[in-house]
Formats: structure tokens, C-alpha cells, sequence
């Protein structure tokens, strides 16, 4: 039986010290995610055409373990932004996640505050932000609560602000293999937010958003580091790889992703974007 409770429930628990070993094996596939995100757009840009006053304040929705930045820092951006204070508060629910995110932060971010909530429970009062991201940050929020999660998300940004939100699509790996092991281990969990999810509720908070999309592959052929990818991507350690190989709609969709010499799995990702009107 796949482990109990909510998908936001199960996201939390694997955000601990005790769920390393399996942040650690996703990450050996998923690091691409952040590789192809950085490179898809000129974020220095939106950094520098967002300040005021050699400031720019970012609001990181579900910073997560804080691989974005990193990402963004590995190529450069503190040259790219030189004479702008990058100031980020860090939103997350799991302290651990913050401490993570936090750990790995450098020139040119610098922590202004940290929000141990879920972005639909962030204090109204917190806001005025010049720049607001989630990326592969929501997919365990509720689908019926992500309208109120991008709502207030916008709603923390000051007019003219400018976000971003990058999320897979239906038609991408987490979303199709989230469903295949939903219906066929955790048929009354509650499903993955999509990318067009995610839209319509941008568009429900009164903003135009731009879309690009970025098709990609991530792969391995070490099964154990298979393994670990696959469990992290729904949340759920108690399915060894076997079983998701000899099941359902899991194994199904598993054995179009065998390349031969390990697994390959195709992402179709949206990077959204928009302007707060001013």
C-alpha cells in the first residue's frame, strides 16, 4: 500500500534530515530542471529591470532546497547584476527546506526573511516584493487550493513587479508518472497540480502571463538512483522499483521509459512569466 496522507502531507515528511538519501537521488536527475530553467532566460535582466535604487527583493515561493539560485549563481549572476543587492526572503513550510535553501545562498543574495508557511497562508501583510518565483515548487499544493496560492502570490508582489513560475505539464514526466502511481498504488491521493492549472489561475488573479516551453530529457542507468528519483518524485518510499516495474499503469508507463542501458524520462516544462500592472 503507498503511504498515507495528503500529497502536501507526504511532500513535508521527505523535506527532513531523514529524507536526504532521496533528495539526493532525485536531484542526480533532476539538477537538469534548474540547468534548463537558468539557461531558458535572461533572469539577470529581470533581476536589474526590477530594482529600485540598487535593490532588487525577491520572494522564493517554496525555495525547496534552494537549487534554483544556486543554479543561477553557478552562472554567474553576481557579475551579471554587479551594483544590485539581490535581497530573497525565503518561503517554505518545512524548516528544513529553509535551512537548506539558506546553506547554499551567496553573492549576490543575501536573506532578508524567512516564511515557514504555505504560500496561500502568507500573512497579508508581507509584500511589495519586485520579483516573485516558484519553480517545480507546486505541484503538492491542492488543486483546489492553487487559486488561492497564485492569488496571493501576485498579491504579494508591488505594481509593476514582475514573476515567474516554471511547472511541468500534463504531458511531462512528473505529472504522467504522478498519475500512473496515483491510480495505480494511491488511487484516493489527491493529484499533481499541472502547468495549466497553474495558468488558469494566473489568469483568475487578473495577470497576462507568457509562456515558454522547454522540452528536455533526464535519464540514468543506475536503478538504485532510478529508484530514489521515482519515490521522490510522488513522495512515496514504500514502492521499490520492482513493483513499480511489474504494476499497472506504473509499469506500463515505466517500460516506454527503459532506453536500454538504463531509464529515460522526457520533461515538457512551462516557464511562465509575468508583469504586475502598475
Amino acid at each position: 500500500m503507498s503511504r498515507p496522507g495528503t500529497t502536501e502531507q507526504r511532500s513535508l515528511a521527505h523535506w527532513a534530515e531523514d529524507g536526504r538519501a532521496g533528495m539526493e537521488a532525485f536531484y542526480a536527475l533532476a539538477i537538469e530542471d534548474y540547468r534548463q530553467m537558468v539557461a531558458a532566460r535572461d533572469w539577470a535582466a529581470d533581476l536589474r529591470g526590477h530594482a529600485a535604487e540598487g535593490r532588487v527583493r525577491v520572494l522564493d515561493v517554496a525555495c525547496g532546497s534552494g537549487k534554483f539560485p544556486a543554479e543561477l549563481q553557478r552562472r554567474g549572476l553576481a557579475e551579471a547584476v554587479a551594483g544590485t543587492r539581490v535581497e530573497i526572503d525565503l518561503l517554505d513550510p518545512s524548516p528544513f527546506s529553509i535551512a537548506e535553501a539558506r546553506s547554499v545562498l551567496a553573492a549576490p543574495f543575501a536573506v532578508r526573511a524567512e516564511h515557514e508557511v504555505r504560500i496561500q497562508d502568507l500573512p497579508t501583510g508581507v509584500g511589495a516584493f519586485d520579483v516573485a518565483w516558484a519553480t517545480h515548487a507546486l505541484y503538492a499544493v491542492p488543486p483546489e487550493e492553487i487559486g488561492a496560492g497564485i492569488a496571493r502570490m501576485v498579491g504579494a508582489q508591488r505594481p509593476g513587479g514582475f514573476g515567474a513560475i516554471v511547472h511541468a505539464t500534463s504531458a511531462s514526466h512528473y505529472l504522467r508518472f504522478a498519475e500512473a502511481f496515483r491510480t495505480t498504488f494511491a488511487p484516493g491521493s489527491v493529484p499533481f497540480t499541472s502547468a495549466g492549472q497553474v495558468r488558469a489561475a494566473l489568469a483568475a488573479a487578473g495577470v497576462a502571463p507568457a509562456v515558454t516551453t522547454l522540452r528536455y530529457d533526464v535519464g540514468n542507468a543506475d536503478r538504485a538512483t532510478v529508484e530514489g528519483f521515482l519515490q521522490r518524485c510522488v513522495f512515496d518510499d514504500s514502492v521499490p522499483l520492482e513493483r513499480m516495474e511489474a504494476e499497472g499503469g506504473v509499469g506500463a508507463y515505466l517500460a516506454g521509459c527503459h532506453d536500454g542501458d538504463g531509464y529515460r524520462f522526457s520533461q515538457v516544462v512551462d516557464v511562465i512569466t509575468w508583469e504586475v500592472a502598475a
